[in-house]
């Protein structure tokens, strides 16, 4: 594991939620503080369609066939995550940071991956596979300084 610089942001993020610190403390001692954040609603695509799936016609013969319905769920889930590395260019950009700490469960990684800018990945020291984002702050200092 990358050690966790002074100085250096830490995002913990899933699919709804995202936390933005920096480490005002030590390697050996983090002391995380927080800079921004943001929650999101996103209740399961069967709350989110309306509609049953939709059906198609074929054109030779009287078959119907049913077509797979949107994810909605997904889809938000990958716009919020696209929106976090959309903030995170424009705050590396403002204020020159160069260090960057990403925790986040592998589905959101993946997302996350996809929509890297070029000074997101510059910035980049590391990627945990972790969900931590329904910890007290104190817990994350102490399993990332582990």
């Amino acid at each position: 594991m990358t050690k966790l610089e002074r100085g250096m942001w830490v995002v913990i993020c899933d699919g709804r939620k995202w936390l933005l610190f920096e480490n005002i403390g030590s390697a050996a001692a983090p002391k995380l503080s927080l800079l921004d954040s943001r929650e999101q609603e996103n209740p399961p695509t069967r709350v989110l369609g309306s509609d049953a799936p939709p059906r198609v016609q074929e054109s030779i013969g009287h078959a119907r066939s049913a077509l797979a319905q949107t994810d909605w769920h997904d889809a938000a889930e990958r716009a919020f995550l696209t929106n976090l590395v959309q903030h995170l260019d424009a705050s590396l950009r403002a204020s020159g940071g160069e260090k960057l700490l990403i925790v986040a469960p592998p589905r959101a990684l993946g997302m996350l991956r996809k929509s890297y800018s070029e000074r997101v990945r510059k910035a980049l020291r590391t990627e945990i596979d972790k969900d931590l984002t329904k910890m007290p702050v104190s817990e994350i200092e102490t399993t990332l300084s582990a």
